[in-house]
């Protein structure tokens, strides 16, 4: 059998680039036109190009397109060389062609990317746990810390006490204790590492008393002033707090994302009517014409924990509640959820009255309990905190959302004079703009329940968040803060004698959403008060 010259540098293409040629397929060479052959040629010459060996392997590459790997590609034609006929390439054909869907699907940037959901630890608990989770949320905010030109060579507090003349220093340390003296002075005790030290704020400074009021206990600051005699003359305190420099992202597609928090389904005072006007008017079924308008653009919804009433969660609950089972309050919300569109991402995290345990971080909602939530195709479930990232593609990076439920927040709303002066938890925008400063989600050790972990505190917030979303004060709002846009859900439930209890006052039934591509954000209102 005689070859061309140009067939024979067709064939010796296929061997410098690995693949032998079976004789079939010579023989089959030999039959074809020059013209052919060199358009063959001129492909193969191209590494990106896929190479053509029949009008089979022409079908083939039309209907997965160039980006099969060579090693598919000669399963395949082992396949054909052992005759498996035409009905096997077939087969060929639709599975390679669907794990190149796949690998596509993966490469590609996902729209909702989870970047951290609390897994729990099974190490068992002790002290050294605690100093370590301790250890460990002092060593990520003085990372933080010394990026402040001020702080970027704090000193070791060990290495101040002993010093004998005067000198300024700086040093970053965790609060141990904080006392008004008689002449108005305050005095903190922090600690790092190597020591402890006093740290004294005169009251011949108001500004920095009044600051220096706001502290809280086991939250980590630096500190610059004069050491003297084992003892710091305050000159400027320093928060962790969100840079000047963030900045607020703005996204290339207009869409849009709103925030559902504190349904508590299953309770008697569930608002029924309400919570299906929201329903329908994220369907584009109700409301005005702009409110059609704002519904076709979101894209995310979030639920912000407390899903579910729950059972037993505070005394007598039973006589609240209309669904006494709890799995089955999760599977009506499955149903109400169902009528979001399929186009609409939901992450859902959990809050103190879900089917987990109290303590943070609290992990995703457990199968057992939720299955149903899980089995919802738009559905990403995460821990409380987590972060998430949206919209990222190949022009944008995204945004990064921080949540979080927000069992903390009564305990500053109602601890920390200057958030009660200004409406403590009536005015929860204060209470998230004060966790910022402090970049921790609970600093004080009494303010929330939590389970140590040696690994890290993950209730600092290590990252800035563009969003920070939150819940559990029933009370909508949206502010900004330094390029951080700040979310708090409302709740859809009226008011329980428990929540009269507890000092609680709902605005239900609302619905907070920003614009992501303008960053504009509106309250839309479906209760009729």
């Amino acid at each position: 059998m005689e070859l061309s010259e140009g067939k024979k540098r067709f064939v010796k293409l296929f061997m410098d680039k690995g693949v032998l040629l079976s004789p079939e397929f010579v023989e089959q060479l030999s039959s074809a036109s020059d013209e052919d052959v060199g358009k063959v040629i001129t492909r193969l010459s191209n590494e990106n190009s896929p190479l053509i060996m029949s009008k089979e392997v022409e079908e083939f590459f039309s209907k997965v397109g160039g980006d099969t790997d060579w090693g598919e590609f000669e399963r395949m034609v082992v396949n054909l060389e052992k005759k498996k006929g035409k009905e096997m390439f077939g087969k060929v054909v639709e599975v390679i062609k669907e794990d190149t869907e796949r690998e596509k699907e993966k490469n590609k940037k996902k729209s909702v990317e989870v970047l951290f959901s609390y897994e729990d630890s099974d190490s068992k608990k002790d002290v050294q746990t605690f100093v370590s989770y301790f250890n460990n949320r002092y060593s990520a905010l003085k990372k933080i810390l010394q990026n402040r030109q001020e702080l970027e060579r704090a000193s070791a507090i060990s290495r101040v006490k002993v010093k004998t003349e005067k000198e300024t220093v700086a040093v970053i340390g965790i609060v141990s204790a904080k006392i008004l003296t008689k002449n108005k002075n305050i005095i903190l005790t922090i600690e790092d590492p190597s020591g402890e030290i006093n740290v004294l704020v005169n009251n011949s400074k108001p500004e920095l008393i009044s600051l220096t009021k706001s502290i809280v206990l086991d939250e980590v600051i630096g500190v610059t002033g004069t050491s003297s005699n084992g003892i710091i003359f305050v000159n400027s305190i320093v928060f962790p707090d969100i840079p000047l420099s963030h900045e607020m992202k703005r996204s290339n597609k207009d869409e849009s994302l709103a925030v559902i928090g504190d349904i508590h389904l299953g309770s008697k005072h569930f608002l029924y009517d309400e919570f299906m006007r929201m329903i329908k008017w994220l369907r584009g079924e109700f409301g005005s014409e702009m409110h059609k308008e704002e519904a076709a653009k979101i894209k995310y919804v979030f639920l912000i924990g407390d899903l579910v009433d729950g059972v037993g969660i505070y005394p007598s609950q039973e006589n609240d509640l209309e669904i006494k089972d709890i799995k089955k309050q999760y599977d009506v919300l499955a149903n109400y959820l169902k009528m979001i569109p399929e186009h609409m991402e939901i992450i859902i995290c959990a809050g103190n009255h879900d089917a987990v345990r109290i303590a943070e971080p609290q992990p995703p909602l457990p199968k057992d309990f939720a299955k149903s939530l899980w089995d919802l195709p738009n559905v990403t479930m995460v821990s409380n905190p987590s972060v998430i990232s949206l919209g990222a593609d190949e022009n944008f990076s995204g945004f990064n959302v921080l949540l979080y439920h927000g069992f903390s927040f009564p305990y500053y709303g109602e601890g920390v004079e200057s958030l009660r002066l200004k409406g403590g938890l009536e005015s929860v925008e204060h209470i998230l703009e004060f966790l910022l400063k402090k970049r921790h989600l609970a600093p004080t050790h009494t303010s929330t329940q939590y389970i140590p972990d040696e690994r890290e505190d993950f209730l600092v917030i290590k990252h800035v968040p563009d969003i920070f979303i939150t819940g559990h004060i029933h009370r909508t709002s949206i502010t900004n803060y330094k390029g951080v846009t700040m979310m708090n859900s409302s709740s859809w439930i009226g008011m329980t004698d428990f929540q009269e209890k507890v000092g609680l006052k709902p605005l239900p039934a609302r619905v907070p959403i920003i614009n992501l591509k303008t960053r504009k954000a509106k309250i839309l209102k479906f209760s009729n008060d």
